[in-house]
């Protein structure tokens, strides 16, 4: 496979990866740590014919994407924690109305303004949740400078294929950190383009809600002749209000089942010496460059250490992880928040004995701090 070598940082290279992937709008607001991608998407889109437009308010920038992906345009917004929280309606809007967007949150300490130039991973359940409401989210983690502009591309075809907003984290350090990464050529991302589903048939025929059970709206792009409704209400196949009970009842569980049937399309993870391995860590994000090291460490002493990284947090790679809980004895869960992807790691290996470590004073965790955790544990 051929590839480029680029020296960028994280957020730049999620600027990069949403103008290669053919992003074409981009509607934000700047907020710290993420305000570099804003910065650079700015100066690339223009180029391409695509627009950047900094809003009076993360609000309005979501609110603004949103309409750019009505239209049929791949778009996306980049933000943090409390930018989040306050896109929360809009995305929820999103959700029903089954309009792809690609959203990058750049963590940093919470909750309220918290810790703005330091890192956290405190985003990781509001990523599972970020409206009100029952729907099936799609969030994505990168864990390391290359996968910040790959796991990007790969946001943008899972929107498209699942006609939702589909989350990529990355947090402070890793949005910040300066260096090499080899990325896929322009030429083999745009090969790898899986561009969103559209009607052509006769206009009378178009119900964009009229699905199969486990799959998306099926959404043509605004002002091309055909006429449907967007709404954040429960609707009918033509996106029309409704109550009637059936319908109701098929939407909200056709919002479930297109994404938790197709798992095998979204799920993904990295298991790093983990074949022989009697101890596991499981880390994401940046943390998991810190596990590597220590099991480098661990490894030269003696102890048989291997990290399992999920790098789609939601859905979880829950059977993956059940099986390594079967197999392994002892597991330490690391991360830079209180325990908020434990839960589901304990969930998902029906175990109550795992470990954790946790750090939320905005500093990163060092190998050696896992060194220490893991010998207390033997």
């Amino acid at each position: 496979m051929a590839t480029r070598e680029l020296i960028s940082t994280g957020n730049d290279l999620a600027a990069i990866a949403a103008v290669d992937a053919g992003c074409r709008f981009f509607g934000g607001y700047p907020i710290t740590p993420s305000s570099e991608v804003m910065h650079t998407i700015s100066d690339l889109l223009p180029a391409q014919g695509g627009t950047a437009i900094q809003m009076e308010d993360e609000i309005a920038g979501v609110a603004a994407a949103i309409g750019a992906g009505m239209a049929g345009v791949r778009t996306m917004t980049a933000t943090s924690g409390p930018g989040i929280s306050l896109k929360a309606e809009n995305l929820g809007l999103a959700q029903m109305a089954e309009v792809p967007l690609v959203v990058v949150n750049v963590m940093r300490g919470g909750p309220s303004t918290g810790l703005p130039t330091r890192v956290s991973q405190g985003d990781v359940a509001q990523a599972k949740n970020p409206s009100h409401g029952d729907y099936k989210s799609i969030t994505l983690c990168a864990g390391s400078l290359a996968e910040c502009y790959t796991e990007t591309v790969r946001a943008f075809n899972l929107a498209d294929r699942f006609m939702q907003p589909v989350f990529v984290l990355l947090d402070e350090t890793i949005g910040h950190m300066h260096g090499k990464a080899m990325l896929p050529t322009q030429e083999e991302v745009k090969a790898g383009i899986v561009p969103r589903k559209s009607f052509d048939g006769p206009a009378e025929e178009y119900f964009p809600y009229e699905c199969e059970h486990d799959q998306p709206a099926v959404l043509n792009p605004m002002f091309q002749g055909y006429r449907y409704h967007f709404t954040g209400l429960h609707h009918d196949k033509k996106g029309f209000p409704t109550e009637e009970i059936e319908t109701c009842r098929k939407l909200i569980q056709r919002l479930e089942d297109k994404v938790e049937l197709h798992k095998d399309e979204i799920e993904s993870n990295e298991e790093f010496m983990v074949d022989d391995a009697e101890f596991l860590i499981i880390a994401y994000g940046s943390v998991s460059l810190s596990a590597k090291e220590t099991i480098r460490h661990l490894r030269a002493e003696g102890i048989k250490a291997g990290l399992f990284r999920p790098i789609t947090l939601w859905p979880s790679p829950q059977d993956r992880m059940r099986e390594l809980g079967q197999k392994i004895d002892k597991i330490l869960v690391v991360e830079l928040n209180i325990g908020q992807y434990y839960d589901e790691v304990q969930r998902a290996t029906g175990r109550l004995d795992i470990e954790g470590l946790f750090k939320v004073n905005g500093r990163p965790i060092s190998p050696y701090e896992i060194v220490n955790k893991v010998k207390e544990m033997i």
